[in-house]
């Protein structure tokens, strides 16, 4: 089963639909998934991997806003336009799935899948203008531990392979104040960091120390799944209904709809 939570919100008939058109591509990081005004084909759903998504200044410097992961969910490039308004590149290693963006137009035709990507737009949007806030007004310290909390949450281990150039760049700060951060870090036991590879030790003094948006963006994203797994329940007792309409499996599926 794939980690990709919203892949795995589908119904059963859109799941057929979608399968046979999904191939399981492993990156590496710093793999460029695209540039700023590439034209996009493809539709992306992580499945253990992590993308960033990187607003490209004309200096050439750059800065993250957004990042999709797949056990938490937030795929999709190439859905509705065809040019990339970021840089793309893959933050944690993994698989995603890939498919032609052409074969999702019949699916995002139906209401509720219609409904689903929008609502997942407005999510993505949310946890844009969340990062925002958070780049110009926290210090380097709670972004570090913001960053560090969302990627350990997506993670399939405790060691994140991370330098902190690589750090400093996504999180468009200089590296003496990511390393200084990070000092800070372990002095006090939230983590480890050796040779490129940091290491969670203590998750809850994480959270405290990070700012309000990584538990902002979280919940945000957790409420979305919670809407996405309801609506698909709806329709498919809906469909029960109309299948056995009259029937007391009927009115048992319609007693589900209503709760």
């Amino acid at each position: 089963m794939p980690k990709n939570r919203l892949l795995n919100a589908f119904d059963c008939e859109s799941r057929a639909r979608v399968d046979p058109h999904l191939e399981r591509i492993n990156f590496m990081l710093g793999d460029v998934i695209c540039e700023a005004g590439g034209v996009l084909d493809h539709a992306y759903f992580p499945d253990g991997a992590v993308l960033s998504l990187l607003t490209v200044l004309k200096n050439g410097m750059a800065i993250e806003t957004a990042n999709i992961g797949g056990r938490c969910v937030r795929p999709l490039c190439g859905m509705y336009s065809k040019t990339s308004f970021n840089r793309c590149l893959v933050q944690l290693r993994a698989a995603c799935f890939v498919s032609r963006s052409k074969c999702w137009i019949g699916i995002r035709a139906q209401r509720a899948h219609s409904q689903s990507f929008v609502s997942y737009s407005e999510t993505l949007l949310a946890q844009i203008q969340q990062t925002v806030a958070c780049n110009a007004l926290h210090t380097t310290q709670q972004k570090v531990c913001r960053w560090l909390l969302m990627m350990h949450d997506r993670a399939d281990s405790e060691d994140l392979a991370f330098t902190h150039e690589f750090l400093a760049e996504v999180l468009g700060v200089n590296r003496k104040s990511v390393t200084l951060a990070a000092q800070v870090l372990q002095k006090a036991g939230l983590i480890d960091y050796r040779r490129g590879k940091m290491q969670v030790l203590d998750r809850p003094g994480l959270e405290k120390a990070s700012c309000e948006c990584y538990a902002i963006v979280k919940k945000r994203f957790d409420d979305f799944l919670k809407r996405l797994r309801m609506r698909f329940r709806k329709i498919r007792a809906a469909e029960i209904v109309e299948a056995t309409a009259g029937s007391f499996t009927g009115h048992a599926a319609w007693h589900l709809i209503a709760q």
